[in-house]
């Protein structure tokens, strides 16, 4: 069965505990045996969490509680019914005329989607911060909270691009949450997620934070926390909190091949929650920064075509022209190792790290090319609305195929390539025009309308000069392709 990944649900049938195991729904539970045959039962002490301050799981749970609400987003939508009713009867159509069933035909049938989901208060004066599934296009935002008041909500603002939201409620000294730094989290560090599973209120789950840096194919910036804490439809927009019964992130989603708890799941950190969430509050709207670079893996081939020692880093594939990255001397084949301050592992990491600089902020680039360690210094500005899903490009998956070029059949690239392939006029290079079927190159990756940029750093014109650098290339040489690709461009190692 295929694995799905699932943020929001519905509440389903569920089933009761008893001292006998766990019987369904209407079932009997047998009697409990007369008090002198029962056993005694010892009461073991609750554990104290290192480094939670001496805090125990009952009392982290006592202090968070109250400030985790359940969210009901009111949705209307056209009623799309199978039902047949009498006024779809011919004879009834027939005795009072066609004229008499268009009212009813041409009025639109409504219907009410209600969801359920989790909030944070995180301000005393109503302010929380939920995701932007749970109250998407809603029409009306109900909240109730842990002493079961009902207020209705208003929207701050939505970040789809994170899935993060923001809504008040008219009240005053309500209990918070307080924010944790979540560059501070640790995988193996203890996390409980508080929310309202399948709508069972006020539900406390234990676990481990179990990797750091995630991403998940569910929002265009991704950089989750997963965990191994009980996470299920209806905690979305929940809290994620330490041992010192801080905020370290919003429950967003879990990965499930049944729709229920698999020990996967995800949740937005908190520092990339608290800085979406302020700029919502201030703005009403969200503005990310912008390098104008094209990013992706540097794989252990690509590092040892780069001469590099290691895969730490990010390599720079692309400029853009007109971007900041341009104009302080970015070049194609930069090695990306730190940036602001802060050593980059990842294309992910450096693309979160970017959106999340404000704008007009001075930063420091600490990268490798040709071998030697360079800064570069800039300015970082407003990201361009036409720039699609995100701001540093990722040049697609990084392959790392082995295969020779013997394998590739090029062409020049003229007018009627260009059009076949769906190129832009004035395009340089060369293009693949087929790869042998079955080879290594087609397997892992090289496709018919790639255009070669490069072959080993070498700038590729016409198929002339990409014969002649082929020709002279070791048939043991692994080779360095540049290729671009549906207008992005992305080095590939084919290794004999």
């Amino acid at each position: 069965m295929a694995a799905t990944l699932l943020t929001a649900g519905m509440i389903i049938g569920f089933v009761v505990a008893s001292d006998f195991g766990w019987l369904p729904n209407g079932h009997a539970v047998p009697e409990a045996p007369p008090a002198s045959m029962a056993r005694p039962v010892a009461t073991a002490p609750q554990p104290v969490l290192s480094g939670g301050g001496g805090q125990t799981f009952v009392e982290i749970a006592k202090a968070v509680k109250p400030a985790v609400v359940n969210i009901y987003a009111t949705k209307s939508g056209r009623a799309e019914s199978s039902h047949a009713t009498p006024l779809d009867d011919p004879f009834f159509r027939k005795f009072f005329g066609d004229e008499f069933f268009k009212r009813f035909d041409q009025q639109p049938k409504e219907r009410k989607e209600r969801g359920l989901g989790s909030g944070v208060i995180v301000e005393s004066n109503g302010l929380i911060i939920t995701n932007n599934h749970v109250v998407d296009k809603a029409d009306e935002i109900r909240v109730t909270l842990s002493d079961k008041r009902e207020f209705k909500a208003k929207l701050i603002g939505t970040d789809p691009k994170t899935d993060i939201a923001v809504v008040r409620i008219e009240a005053t000294g309500l209990p918070t949450v307080a924010w944790a730094d979540s560059d501070k989290l640790e995988v193996g560090e203890f996390v409980l997620a508080v929310g309202n599973p399948f709508g069972l209120t006020q539900t406390v789950t234990l676990g481990i934070v179990s990797a750091l840096g995630r991403a998940a194919g569910i929002a265009e910036y991704e950089d989750f926390i997963q965990t191994d804490a009980a996470i299920n439809p209806g905690n979305s927009g929940g809290a994620l909190v330490n041992v010192r019964a801080e905020l370290v992130g919003i429950n967003t989603a879990i990965f499930s091949q049944s729709g229920g708890n698999m020990g996967i799941g995800f949740a937005v950190p908190s520092n990339m929650a608290q800085s979406i969430m302020g700029q919502l509050v201030q703005a009403g709207k969200v503005v990310r920064g912008w390098l104008g670079v094209s990013i992706q893996d540097l794989t252990p081939e690509l590092s040892s075509q780069f001469g590099i020692g290691d895969t730490k880093g990010v390599l720079v594939s692309d400029v853009m022209d007109d971007s900041p990255a341009k104009k302080a001397g970015f070049e194609r084949a930069d090695v990306i190792v730190e940036y602001d301050g802060k050593s980059m592992d990842s294309p992910t990491h450096l693309r979160n790290a970017v959106a999340q600089t404000p704008v007009g902020k001075k930063v420091a680039v600490k990268i490798i090319r040709d071998k030697k360690p360079k800064t570069i210094e800039l300015t970082i500005v407003e990201q361009p609305k036409s720039m699609g899903q995100s701001g540093e490009e990722e040049a697609g998956e990084s392959a790392t195929p082995t295969g020779v070029l013997s394998d590739l059949e090029v062409r020049e690239l003229n007018e009627e390539l260009a059009g076949r392939y769906g190129l832009k006029p004035g395009e340089r290079g060369v293009v693949v025009v087929r790869v042998k079927a079955g080879s290594t190159a087609e397997e892992l990756g090289v496709r018919e309308g790639d255009v070669v940029v490069e072959v080993n750093r070498q700038g590729v014109t016409s198929v002339k000069a990409y014969e002649r650098i082929a020709g002279k290339l070791p048939k043991d040489q692994a080779v360095l392709l540049l290729l671009k690709r549906q207008g992005r461009t992305i080095y590939l190692t084919l290794r004999p």
